[in-house]
């Protein structure tokens, strides 16, 4: 198991939902964070509790459809000399739900394409070739399950597209110490899934988490977060690795 103690983890949409408890979680490990959110004012509750656990953390602000936005994000972060040892790319959007799914209108596709999937790759090659560089890496990418349904066509295409993504990039770093993976949550109650979802954020613990403490140099995986609920990390590792 990767010992996070002392590292510095990316984490974006970290204010609330499962940004929120993936923070929290890292923290209680030992890592340090920055979180990201559209506006800083957005994290100062989680900020605040992650600092509480003893570990150091700051915020940045960045509209994530707004790809020079994120550039100024990144070069902040390198302008405090932080050295981002783990990814999460948990920000996304779910721009609507239509009912007749032959109305679709094409902002669907391209604002989803920009946030879900264009947003997360752009900070994967800003961040990866310095993990690559110094021979550690982590990187979790959130992905989605959803299938079957048209009428949220631009945000299951958008994740399709970064599973591609991810999955691609991974022959690059695959057999290394730079270890990208997906994550699916499974459908949970959060502002995205709604009020009616299956699962709560909660049981996304330690699923959502474990790209960022295995250990094997596996690049290219799908983690099932529901498929770890109420495990402990150590149990879910020993889970995922076939134990």
């Amino acid at each position: 198991m990767t010992n996070v103690k002392g590292k510095w983890a990316l984490i974006t949409g970290a204010s609330r939902g499962l940004g929120y408890q993936i923070a929290i979680f890292m923290a209680k490990q030992g890592c340090n964070l920055i979180l990201h959110s559209r506006e800083l004012k957005n994290t100062e509750k989680v900020l605040a509790e992650v600092k509480e656990l003893g570990v150091d953390a700051y915020s940045v602000a960045a509209e994530l459809s707004d790809l020079d936005d994120v550039d100024k994000m990144l070069d902040g972060i390198d302008a405090k000399g932080t050295v981002v040892d783990i990814l999460f790319n948990d920000a996304a959007v779910q721009i609507a739900y239509r009912t007749e799914p032959f109305t679709t209108p094409a902002e669907d596709f391209t604002k989803s394409f920009i946030i879900n999937t264009t947003a997360p790759a752009m900070i994967c090659y800003r961040l990866m070739p310095k993990m690559i560089e110094r021979g550690f890496g982590r990187v979790i990418n959130t992905t989605s399950g959803i299938k079957d349904d048209p009428h949220q066509a631009g945000y299951s295409a958008s994740k399709a597209a970064l599973d591609k993504f991810t999955v691609d990039l991974g022959t690059v770093v695959d057999g290394t110490d730079v270890i990208i993976s997906l994550v699916d949550p499974g459908w949970c109650r959060t502002d995205l899934g709604g009020p009616n979802a299956f699962h709560s954020p909660e049981s996304s613990i330690p699923g959502m988490v474990l790209g960022a403490f295995v250990n094997d140099k596996k690049s290219g995986r799908l983690f099932h977060a529901q498929d770890y609920a109420g495990l402990t990390l150590a149990a879910a590792l020993e889970k995922c690795s076939g134990g």
